[in-house]
């Protein structure tokens, strides 16, 4: 495709946008951050359906990815919280976009994929 810009090709900058919130759990974990710092055990329960494993090595890839910071407190017992860099809270407007598109079509979505299965049965 000549003169076409090359947006999603393996060196473009778009792609790290899609990259970072792949997966299950990364734009989940972001959007129940956007309600402000969070301990993981308040993350797992306000999420559901994530194990500590799962929500830890979560974090982790977003702290690496500049998206989440953790701060740990000098308390007894050690208290660990959760939030949003600035970038984490930019990601939170296509995020919501993409929820706002799944509410409009999801049914649409669902529906598409049933009768793939009951073609392929």
């Amino acid at each position: 495709m000549e003169g076409m810009e090359p947006r999603f090709f393996a060196d473009c900058q778009a792609r790290i946008a899609v990259e970072l919130i792949s997966g299950r759990w990364p734009m989940v974990v972001l959007y129940a951050l956007g309600d402000g710092p969070a301990r993981p055990g308040e993350l797992r329960k306000q999420i559901g359906g994530i194990s500590q494993k799962v929500l830890t090595e979560t974090l982790r890839r977003l702290e690496y990815n500049g998206l989440v910071e953790r701060r740990r407190y000098a308390e007894a017992p050690p208290r660990v919280e959760y939030s949003l860099t600035p970038a984490g809270e930019d990601l939170l407007t296509p995020i919501h976009a993409l929820g706002d598109w799944a509410a409009e079509h999801a049914d649409t979505v669902l529906a598409a994929q049933e009768s793939a299965d009951q073609a392929s049965a």
